[in-house]
């Protein structure tokens, strides 16, 4: 090998290397550009900037080279790989408009025949949410392979487009997990969940297509929402059977998920205590510490933080919030505040209005509402809600403190006035304390609004 290719394969290499470091590909873009114009007249390593750049936070990039490249002197022969990435940064960047000129001008090279420039092509319209034009370029492909297929399916199911996914997911030639994983996660995100399932049942009992652990995450909001712990403990044996568990620590941490979701804590916790600890990371330990809180079982939960902590797991806000809710689940008044304290003093965390909510509930079934009011004024108009307000609310009904029950009401009103229930609470905070006339104005009220109350819906 003669030492100049064997240069272009070290500056190759180093590009892929790496990748991931902006500062790093501009180094040896930079260095490219002081190499005299045999030398950086190479595609191949131009092209792995482009892609690197594409794919990068900072898409805009590929652009500029690009543009720079082509007023040069002695400007390169630009491939289909060039105009691929080209067209994977105008979907990054989410321009349509100055991606069509990328088009037309791939189109006037000879591109509009090519199979990938024209897969990505369709990928780009449909990052930038052009639906029509990406079907209009599919159609007019005068070739296409199951990647185009994919493409389409996963562009229809970001765009919210179900209904259209799965009309093109019926006329495929040919599919493979991608196309059935894509459609089930479409599902999932459409909160169309007995769909998602069947479809995963028919993918792998009928068709016999072995799910990758890709389509185990995407069946996982589907097994919970409609707690199908039958089709939990499937996916789990399947994982085993298949390895997933092993590879993949999201696969156990949504079964941690599922299974607490699912009623079996129990389960949840063999699956936590399944994980070796190097792979046990911080989603593994708040998915078990938000299992035991939604049990109620508030000891378990904060047993389970200081073993977290003891192992120098740092927490995250979601971690503070499953274990607030567990205090204030369990009775837990004072570890509750504890926690709180701890999660803003010692780690730094700025509460948002989950943390403030839960904070309150605490209080509030606690019958401590002089302090839940008071955190209930300190919250920042920024991020202050309704919701908030109606928690306290909620526990002067069940405490019967009148007086604050109408100051809360006066609260909620000044910020929506269109929700019955916030009526109803107070007309039941009066009857409980004997006042009927008063109980039977705020219903008055509430008629002459024509606020709206939430039908109840049983569940069998």
């Amino acid at each position: 090998m003669s030492r100049r290719k064997h240069y272009h394969r070290h500056l190759l290499s180093l590009l892929h290397k790496y990748h991931h470091c902006r500062r790093a590909i501009q180094q040896i873009h930079s260095h490219f550009l002081v190499l005299n114009a045999e030398e950086i007249n190479i595609l191949a390593l131009w092209n792995s900037i482009i892609k690197h750049y594409s794919l990068s936070p900072f898409p805009q990039e590929a652009v500029f080279l690009f543009k720079y490249l082509r007023t040069q002197s002695n400007p390169l022969s630009f491939d289909s790989f060039t105009y691929s990435y080209l067209m994977k940064a105008f979907a990054n960047m989410k321009e349509s408009y100055v991606g069509s000129q990328l088009h037309c001008l791939s189109t006037k090279v000879g591109f509009d025949y090519h199979v990938h420039v024209q897969t990505a092509l369709v990928n780009m319209y449909l990052d930038c949410g052009c639906l029509i034009v990406a079907k209009k370029v599919f159609d007019e492909m005068p070739e296409k392979n199951l990647v185009t297929w994919n493409v389409l399916i996963t562009g229809f199911v970001k765009l919210g487009e179900i209904g259209l996914a799965r009309a093109v997911f019926d006329v495929m030639p040919e599919k493979n997990v991608v196309s059935w994983t894509g459609l089930i996660d479409g599902y999932t995100r459409k909160n169309q969940f007995h769909e998602a399932l069947l479809l995963f049942r028919k993918m792998v009992v009928n068709e016999r297509i072995k799910p990758t652990e890709v389509t185990l995450l995407a069946i996982f909001p589907a097994i919970w929402n409609i707690g199908c712990l039958e089709f939990c403990q499937m996916v789990h044996a399947y994982g085993e059977k298949s390895g997933f568990n092993t590879l993949d620590i999201r696969v156990m941490n949504c079964l941690i998920d599922a299974y607490a979701k699912n009623g079996s804590i129990e389960s949840a916790w063999r699956v936590f205590e399944d994980i070796d600890d190097v792979r046990r990371n911080l989603v593994s330990w708040t998915s078990i510490v938000s299992g035991f809180a939604m049990h109620g079982m508030a000891k378990e939960a904060s047993d389970c933080y200081k073993r977290m902590q003891s192992e120098g797991v740092k927490p995250n806000w979601i971690t503070f919030l499953s274990i607030l809710n567990a205090c204030s689940h369990g009775g837990l008044v004072d570890e509750g505040l504890e926690f709180y304290q701890k999660m803003v003093d010692e780690y730094g965390i700025e509460p948002n209005i989950k943390h403030y909510g839960s904070l309150i509930d605490l209080l509030g079934r606690a019958g401590r509402l002089d302090e839940a009011e008071k955190i209930a004024l300190s919250i920042p108009n920024e991020i202050g809600s309704v919701v908030i307000w109606r928690t306290l609310l909620g526990a002067c009904s069940f405490h019967g403190n009148v007086e604050m029950g109408e100051r809360v009401t006066t609260k909620i009103m000044e910020m929506e006035r269109e929700y019955g229930g916030d009526y109803v609470l107070l007309s039941n905070i009066f009857c409980g304390a004997g006042r009927f006339i008063d109980s039977e104005r705020v219903r008055s009220v509430m008629d002459e609004r024509r606020a709206s109350k939430v039908p109840g819906v049983t569940l069998i």
